[in-house]
């Protein structure tokens, strides 16, 4: 009880979580990453158009953009600049604009199936029922490393960690590849770990709810192991899909996560074709209760990518939309926005035209 006669200051309110405008940022296909003077100019850019969070692509196609003790570099990177180490580079640029810096772990996970870790560690790679490993994404086959195995895990953690601390980074994100897809989960090593902790064999439905929620729990603990091996002040970002298809052809469960305190960020991808299914998926119930959740939750809106580029005004409705709603937005991708995809509107247009919007 305070002395009678003395005033007690009012406790301050917490900070409002940043609402973050971000983007995206990758090597495909774009030049960005081989040339300092485009990563700086690309940075200015951003910044003079009210961003504050960028998000680039660190790991992608099992190779990393920088010297890795895990994986190797990236083959155009390794070839025409393997000094450059776009990811520092571009972080520094940020930090002196005030923005903040959160790699983007695209492949989470997967791997290509004929990645050198893959074929040096057959026991890592997750298997379906019929004993096949491989799965079709991006028009490739892929391998899954088994976030159970402690070799895959030891790598993932290294992986993550060396990045975070050699370029003093804001946080990291991962997407819907890292997961678990429901369909695998019956190499050896993960039937004698299932048998081993169960007593019981896995069953041939893939999608029995108990072997679901098994497969689930470990993929959590993977999640929860990065948690505890990186700084505290290290963001965890993660851009899932939808949640039901998360939870049921990826065992991801995101809400979980983040009442579990897992992550800190949240992009839920929405790139509908028109601004009715956009503002349909902003109803999807589990993003409806991520606004109460105390931190940021952003959209992730097609700026432009390949053939598809939305034009400038149904693009300032998805934001406004959004907006609306509490959510932070982050575009996919950089090229997009006024690089080799803007579109017919041209880029000083639509760069002006994004600036005027986040004002």
């Amino acid at each position: 009880m305070p002395a009678r006669g003395l005033t007690v200051p009012p406790v301050p309110p917490p900070p409002a979580p940043l609402r973050r405008i971000g983007v995206w940022l990758t090597n495909s296909p774009s030049p960005l990453y081989y040339e300092a003077a485009r990563i700086e100019q690309a940075v200015a850019e951003l910044a003079a158009a009210g961003f504050n969070t960028l998000y680039p692509n660190v790991w992608s196609r099992g190779t990393t953009f920088h010297r890795s003790s895990y994986a190797p570099m990236e083959p155009t990177l390794a070839m025409e600049a393997p000094q450059l180490d776009p990811i520092c580079r571009l972080t520094q640029a940020a930090h002196r604009r005030g923005l903040q810096v959160i790699p983007w772990f695209e492949y989470g996970l997967m791997e290509p199936a004929d990645a050198e870790v893959v074929q040096r560690n057959p026991a890592w790679v997750l298997h379906k029922r019929d004993g096949s490993s491989e799965m079709v994404l991006h028009g490739k086959p892929m391998a899954w490393l088994n976030p159970a195995h402690p070799g895959v895990r030891q790598r993932f953690l290294g992986l993550v960690g060396e990045i975070v601390r050699r370029c003093g980074l804001d946080g990291i994100q991962l997407d819907d590849h890292f997961a678990w897809p429901v369909e695998f989960g019956y190499d050896p090593f993960t039937r004698d770990l299932y048998r081993n902790e169960t007593g019981q064999e896995p069953p041939d439905n893939h999608a029995d709810r108990r072997w679901m929620r098994w497969r689930r729990q470990h993929l959590t603990n993977l999640l929860r192991d990065l948690r505890r091996s990186l700084p505290s002040a290290t963001v965890i970002s993660l851009s899932p899909g939808p949640f039901r298809s998360a939870y049921n052809l990826w065992l991801q469960d995101w809400e979980l996560w983040a009442l579990g305190n897992l992550i800190d960020d949240l992009v839920v991808q929405n790139y509908a074709y028109s601004l009715g299914g956009f503002a349909k998926d902003l109803n999807q119930p589990a993003l409806l209760k991520a606004r109460g959740w105390g931190m940021p939750v952003e959209i992730g809106i097609l700026a432009g990518f390949g053939g598809r580029t939305p034009a400038m005004p149904l693009i300032a409705e998805t934001v406004r939309l959004s907006f609306e709603r509490g959510h932070g937005v982050i575009y996919f991708y950089w090229e997009g926005l006024w690089g080799l995809h803007a579109g017919p509107e041209g880029a000083a247009a639509r760069q002006a035209a994004f600036g005027q919007l986040h004002r």
